[in-house]
């Protein structure tokens, strides 16, 4: 990662985490909802949708956790709000393959500035969090979401 880019990615992280978006809220009339957890570093967020005819009208999302858990989360509540629940499937794809898949950054916009995590390993999980609870709130998964198979260890919040 260039210098400019890492100082890029260092500013919009500390930007979210200090002033996150959507946060703490549970939107009136929400009616998707899912909790995330990971318990090897004790990021967790729980992620509230008012969603109707197929569109995200509402997102709201509280928890707590290091830096790139909380941007990651205030980033996507940004991004996926008003959008159909179509367009959020694919985006979830695509920052999910960027993130942990090594793709690429095509097509996710803002949500690039996210693509830095690779170069810290231990925090892909702490980034994908968010986007594997907002599924879960899609699909109405009662069950607690986790990442921790997604590496051995997490460093502890700040």
């Amino acid at each position: 990662m260039n210098p400019q880019t890492r100082d890029l990615y260092e500013q919009v992280i500390l930007e979210h985490n200090r002033h996150p978006r959507h946060y703490p809220e549970n939107p009136p009339g929400s009616n998707h909802h899912a909790h995330g957890f990971n318990p090897l570093c004790n990021d967790e967020v729980s992620v509230h949708l008012k969603v109707e005819d197929g569109v995200i009208q509402a997102v709201g999302f509280e928890g707590a956790g290091c830096a790139v858990s909380m941007a990651s989360a205030s980033m996507m509540a940004e991004a996926i709000q008003g959008k159909t629940l179509a367009e959020v499937s694919g985006l979830f794809a695509k920052v999910h393959a960027m993130l942990a898949e090594d793709g690429s950054a095509e097509g996710v916009g803002k949500l690039k500035v996210l693509a830095g995590v690779k170069e810290f390993p231990m925090r892909v999980k702490c980034a994908t969090l968010p986007w594997h609870t907002l599924q879960a709130a899609l699909e109405n998964h009662a069950d607690t979401v986790s990442t921790e198979e997604a590496a051995p260890s997490c460093p502890q919040p700040a």
